[in-house]
């Protein structure tokens, strides 16, 4: 293997990860060739592939997620391993391109209604407001693991809030999301967390669904249908309650809606959609709040500007989502031979952009490294660019806006408590834990 192929295999590693994204090898490689080819050696277990380009630099990267036309989300799909069931992960509308994509956009985008987005920000504030509550009010002598014990709740809530799924199902959420996001960690391939107890009987049935480790110990494939049966029976059920019974939320407004052609969405699109809010919806913001936290944590005089002036947190969200950046990558495919910064790319050949180097683009954000919360302008790549620019950024940002409130209002002190325990992916930048300690205000 030549010595250059030898460098980025680093990038492919997802073990490379447990210990944090190569920041020192995405700079290098953004100034040398911000457009490099990575190859795809066989890596724990997993064969290899035929490689891809590597789009490293903030322009490039908005260059490619604009041009659906050229760079495609339909033609391999959007996950850098190429998809062991393609014909069916070319359904969800994170892998499709427009026409198709415009048309599901419209109407979930349709689907936010103003209501709809007012008492979801609503429900956000109060379910932030009594977690942080339950936290510091607790037993735990003012230690948590706020990933597990904070975190991870307020996107599964909101998302029970957004899906109509009862609350008593939300960790449901919790274990798929695991097991798609997680896949490459051994500590959240086999997740299953939930065992139906308490659940309702939809719950049930689904967990009497969820797949087993075969002989080698290893799960079926998440990325497929065949790998998550246990979901795509929920979302089933769950879609045939709500057209019995329609409730308040995004998903009855939803399935109520007609298209342009007199369609309605499809028991296929509403599976793959209900895939596309549980895991993606959940998993993002999941790791981005502990996220968010390392970076207060790690830059202690920012917690304290914050309390001392509450209206900087707007803009301190900005920057722990550039800061941290959960979505490390997302692929295209490119349509026919074209050339980008210089580089010639030819049809078929699998273009990755890394969202991670974009967001530390010496030419768009000064001293990328350091964590402002005062950096204005703050043009992140988190959400994405383009036609797929993330539906959920909006909630997003009230949620943790939210919890970041509660969370520095109800504390003086806040400090590590041992050091967190990353995810192991090459897509997703996952804390697992994160230890905490505070002084309750």
């Amino acid at each position: 293997m030549a010595a250059a192929a030898l460098d980025t295999v680093a990038l492919v590693d997802p073990s490379t990860y447990e210990g944090g994204p190569p920041f020192e090898l995405l700079r290098r490689l953004r100034t040398e060739t911000p457009v490099t080819w990575v190859e795809e050696p066989a890596l724990h277990g997993q064969p290899a592939g035929p490689g891809f380009w590597l789009v490293l630099r903030h322009a490039d990267v908005e260059r490619v997620l604009r041009d659906p036309a050229t760079f495609s989300s339909w033609l391999g799909a959007t996950q850098i391993r190429d998809a062991a069931d393609l014909d069916w992960v070319r359904r969800m509308m994170l892998n499709t391109d427009p026409p198709d994509h415009s048309r599901l956009r419209r109407l979930l985008t349709r689907s936010f209604t103003p209501r709809a987005v007012a008492a979801l920000t609503a429900s956000i504030e109060a379910t932030a407001e009594r977690l942080v509550d339950r936290m510091v009010d607790g037993a735990a002598a003012g230690r948590c693991d706020f990933a597990k014990d904070v975190a991870a709740d307020l996107p599964l809530l909101t998302l029970a809030d957004v899906l109509g799924v009862p609350a008593e199902d939300r960790w449901l959420m919790f274990d798929w999301s695991n097991r798609v996001i997680g896949w490459q960690d051994p500590d959240y391939a086999t997740s299953a967390a939930f065992d139906g107890t308490g659940g309702t009987p939809m719950a049930r049935e689904a967990v009497a669904l969820r797949p087993a480790p075969g002989p080698d110990g290893r799960m079926p494939d998440p990325r497929t249908r065949a790998g998550m049966p246990d979901l795509y029976a929920y979302a089933r059920l769950l879609a045939e309650e709500k057209r019995r019974s329609p409730g308040a939320d995004v998903m009855s407004i939803l399935l109520a809606q007609v298209d342009e052609g007199g369609g309605r969405v499809s028991d296929a699109e509403f599976e793959n959609m209900f895939w596309l809010f549980a895991v993606a919806g959940n998993e993002t913001l999941r790791n981005g709040l502990p996220g968010g936290l390392i970076a207060l944590l790690q830059h202690p005089e920012a917690p304290a500007a914050l309390r001392a002036d509450p209206s900087l947190l707007p803009g301190a969200v900005e920057e722990m989502l550039r800061w941290w950046t959960p979505v490390m990558v997302f692929r295209r495919t490119a349509t026919t031979d074209v050339d980008l910064a210089g580089v010639r790319i030819r049809a078929g050949d699998k273009v990755v952009v890394s969202f991670t180097s974009a967001n530390r683009d010496e030419s768009v954000f000064a001293d990328p490294d350091a964590f402002d919360i005062r950096r204005a302008p703050n043009p992140h790549l988190t959400f994405g660019h383009g036609p797929h620019f993330c539906l959920g950024a909006q909630l997003a940002r009230v949620q943790m806006r939210a919890l970041f409130a509660a969370l520095l209002r109800r504390t003086s002190a806040l400090e590590p408590d041992g050091p967190p325990a990353l995810l192991r992916s090459n897509f997703q930048r996952g804390v697992k834990r994160l230890p905490i300690r505070w002084t309750a205000a």
